[in-house]
């Protein structure tokens, strides 16, 4: 029996071999970009299992929709978009707004200051995973992926001002997780 594998000269002929639906190609891809896109992942859900669903549901999405990737642009770049966008729809599915709608509020800004600098990602990660998925999705959308606040209002369906709102909540919840896990 003769088996000869083939050698990919390129990141293109693994996206076609992607598009052609070749398991070792789709392992591949998988594989390169397995921790990145289950950061993403980790930022937005709640528990490591949700945020395991949501990674294999982007990944659905991203083998579906890889005959749009254009070739030019950062793939990973183009993946991680995906992932974010399964993110706010995994959001979109359990959300229940308990969030309240401050129209009094016009321009809040506060600043995130880190209490302790001795506090790891890890850390850190725990922390925002055990924010409300409200809070979870506006923090990571304002503060780690550059969304306005217009554009987390539509995206998730609140005001601009609930945004706000939601994001200051956010920074104070996390600030006292983060407090409290250092005096533990």
């Amino acid at each position: 029996m003769d088996l000869t594998l083939k050698y990919m000269d390129s990141e293109s002929d693994l996206i076609q071999a992607c598009i052609r639906k070749e398991e070792w190609a789709q392992q591949r891809l998988y594989e390169e970009h397995y921790k990145k896109m289950l950061s993403i992942c980790m930022r937005y859900a709640g528990a490591q299992d949700d945020a395991v669903d949501i990674l294999h549901d982007g990944y659905y999405k991203i083998f579906t929709h890889l005959v749009n990737y254009e070739p030019n642009t950062s793939l990973g770049a183009w993946m991680g978009r995906i992932m974010v966008n399964t993110c706010i729809d995994y959001y979109r599915y359990k959300s229940r707004r308990h969030t309240s709608d401050l129209d009094s509020i016009h321009d809040i800004k506060g600043s995130f200051v880190n209490p302790l600098d001795s506090i790891t990602i890890e850390e850190i990660m725990k922390s925002v995973q055990k924010l409300t998925e409200t809070y979870r999705a506006v923090f990571n959308l304002y503060v780690i992926d550059g969304y306005s606040h217009k554009e987390i209002a539509e995206i998730l369906h609140i005001t601009e001002s609930t945004s706000r709102s939601n994001l200051v909540k956010a920074r104070q919840k996390l600030k006292e997780l983060l407090r409290t896990d250092e005096e533990e």
